[in-house]
């Protein structure tokens, strides 16, 4: 298994200086800093939680302009007396709703930040409950073209990477023209600032902000963008935002294929795999990977009937077995499938007990309910990548890209991005923030790595660790994507530093998930 790297081979600064942070620059300043501080008027909602709607600059180059609805949701703070300020959250996706997320945090945090703290979210633009993105005059229309997406997880054949093309185009365009207004104006430069009015508007001198996954990216621009406005920063599932930014020469790499995503994901489970071996578990051989890859041709080559209605194919067992990746305790799931799916493959189908193993396979994967109505969740994502970074001209490239990935997790990781090519999403946004990254923040922006992340690259915490100069690294030994709540050790890090971001701690902590695979839980 592999290690967590020391300090010193990580390449961190050993400790760091206190100096004074870098400034907001005179231009962001005056954008943000001229628009009136929106009166919130809050009303009760989800029987625990407070619910307000702030109208603010579509653009903030022209204040007085056309507006946006942005929708917020808080839990109080417990303690009114003891009450520090507001924590600001968000889950990323991108296109997940931070007032979900918001109105959940209670069941996880510890008491002592929920005694000292508001917590809040605020749904991106185009997302949720703010104004959102709708690229299609229809729902009808909206199924038609995004159609493709829904019918494969991950198009593997030429026809089916067709089809994918076909309807990425359909989005781009459809983003740029019917949903132009919003997709032009929904990048996470314009969510940083948002943020930083609605700081002013529920009484917060500084930022206090908790950033997962994608959510990490929009911490780190706004640490970047407003850098002596930082009061606690915590990021985990780190976006390698140099990566995801791109530039002109990594413009025909898809961007989760830059950022590493595929990397980490077969990283993880050859992780799995190994492990597996060792303890003997139900998919276990000699060579446990070589196994897998078999599977893996197997399935490629001669897809499985499973009933008289469903086929499961390659495409099946990759974004199965990275969802199962996603959760600490996913091994469990996985490797049940594994051990269904070699059965079921093998010679005789599975044997007298075939129907039994197939119920009891597809029980564990239960078809989505069905959508109805207009569901912009997938606009809603692409509103946010195709915005913020850099990509390809041209959507026909991505067979070739998707070819060059990672084994198995690339190719699912880069065709998630097909209606970004640039010739189709045409609207952008022209103040989009690219950069700098390195800006040196008021407080220390704490950055939490997962070892094992499917999603967000371990290495992503490191690179972004150097970057920012007044960090600290939280590198824990954990599984799943993103590492709070799967570990006491990161948990008791992040919540301590909300509380007081001053206190002295180390450039680097090392924690231990609380799940390690096949590990007797008395030993964890």
């Amino acid at each position: 298994m592999a290690a967590l790297l020391p300090l010193a081979l990580i390449g961190l600064p050993a400790a760091a200086t206190a100096t004074t942070p870098d400034r907001t620059s005179p231009t962001e300043a005056r954008r943000v800093d001229q628009v009136p501080t929106p009166v919130l008027h809050w009303t009760t909602c989800r029987d625990t939680a407070e619910c307000a709607t702030a109208r603010l600059p579509l653009d903030y180059d022209d204040p007085r302009g056309a507006t946006i609805d942005v929708a917020l949701l808080r839990v109080k703070a417990r303690n009114p007396a003891q009450r520090v300020g507001s924590v600001f959250v968000n889950p990323g996706g991108p296109g997940d709703s931070a007032r979900d997320f918001a109105a959940l945090v209670p069941q996880v945090v510890s008491p002592a930040v929920l005694d000292k703290f508001d917590i809040v979210g605020v749904d991106p633009r185009g997302v949720g409950g703010s104004q959102q993105i709708r690229c299609f005059a229809t729902a009808a229309e909206q199924a038609r073209a995004e159609a493709p997406f829904n019918a494969v997880p991950v198009p593997d054949t030429p026809a089916e990477q067709r089809a994918w093309i076909g309807a990425g185009q359909a989005l781009g365009r459809g983003c740029s023209t019917t949903g132009r207004q919003v997709t032009s104006a929904m990048s996470t430069t314009e969510d940083a600032r948002d943020m930083d009015v609605l700081r002013r508007a529920v009484g917060d001198d500084k930022l206090t902000f908790v950033g997962e996954s994608f959510g990490s990216y929009l911490g780190q621009v706004y640490a970047n963008m407003f850098p002596d406005r930082v009061r606690a920063v915590a990021l985990d599932g780190i976006v390698d935002p140099l990566g995801f930014v791109g530039t002109p020469a990594t413009a025909n790499v898809p961007v989760f294929e830059r950022i590493g995503a595929g990397a980490a994901s077969y990283r993880a489970l050859h992780e799995l795999l190994q492990r597996c071996q060792q303890a003997q578990c139900s998919f276990a051989a000699p060579d446990t990977q070589a196994r897998f890859d078999r599977l893996a041709d197997q399935l490629r080559a001669h897809p499985l009937r499973l009933t008289s209605t469903t086929t499961y194919t390659y495409a099946n067992l990759i974004r199965h077995t990275e969802q199962w990746l996603h959760d600490p305790d996913g091994y469990l799931g996985l490797f049940a499938d594994l051990t269904d799916l070699a059965q079921l493959t093998g010679p005789g189908g599975g044997g007298p007990d075939h129907d039994a193993v197939v119920q009891r396979f597809l029980a564990r994967h239960p078809a989505p309910p069905p959508v109805s109505g207009y569901d912009n969740h997938y606009e809603a994502f692409s509103g946010k990548g195709c915005t913020d970074a850099l990509h390809a001209a041209d959507a026909t490239s991505w067979p070739a890209a998707a070819d060059r990935s990672t084994k198995y997790f690339g190719a699912y990781y880069s065709w998630l991005s097909v209606q970004c090519a640039r010739n189709t999403w045409t609207a952008q946004d022209e103040d989009v923030y690219r950069g700098p990254f390195d800006r040196r923040t008021a407080a220390p922006v704490l950055l939490v790595g997962n070892l094992w992340d499917p999603a967000t690259s371990y290495d992503s915490a490191v690179k972004v660790a150097r970057l920012l100069p007044n960090s600290r690294l939280v590198s824990s030994d954990s599984w799943g994507h993103q590492a709070l709540t799967t570990s006491a050790c990161v948990d008791k890090a992040v919540y301590d530093y909300l509380i007081d971001p001053s206190t002295p701690a180390p450039k680097i902590t090392t924690c231990r998930g609380d799940v390690q695979p096949f590990e007797p839980v008395s030993a964890r």
